[in-house]
């Protein structure tokens, strides 16, 4: 695969797994050949090289990870129980707060004094 600059990701996603793995291979394999070139005295412009394929390689890793990860949430998509890696982060405060069906729940206690003592309102003359 020639040098090129940046890989769209957008592009990346349209491939299949075995496409994304080929060029997975063909962007490693062009890594090592531009560290033998460095090696073996490139200059600076190889570093440039060198790390546009570096990040070039991330985007395709995180393609696959994504995909496999979308997959895996098609599995678990209504079951009761999912995996906590692929549950929604939030924060930890947010996670353990109450839900809106238990914030709006109430005793009997409370049900009762609501309604045997409900809030009054009063008519002011202006």
């Amino acid at each position: 695969m020639s040098w090129k600059a940046k890989v769209k990701v957008a592009d990346l996603r349209e491939k299949s797994q075995a496409e994304l793995t080929q060029t997975l291979d063909q962007y490693k394999r062009e890594l090592m050949d531009l560290k033998v070139q460095q090696v073996a005295g490139g200059g600076d412009t190889k570093g440039a090289k060198i790390r546009d394929v570096r990040r070039n390689i991330a985007r395709v890793l995180t393609v696959i990870t994504q995909q496999a990860r979308d997959e895996v949430r098609a599995q678990y998509a209504g079951k009761k129980h999912i995996p906590k890696d692929l549950r929604v982060k939030k924060t930890r405060a947010l996670r353990r707060a109450l839900t809106v069906e238990e914030l709006s729940r109430t005793t009997l206690r409370q049900q009762k004094k609501s309604v045997n003592f409900a809030r009054r309102l009063y008519a002011i003359k202006a």
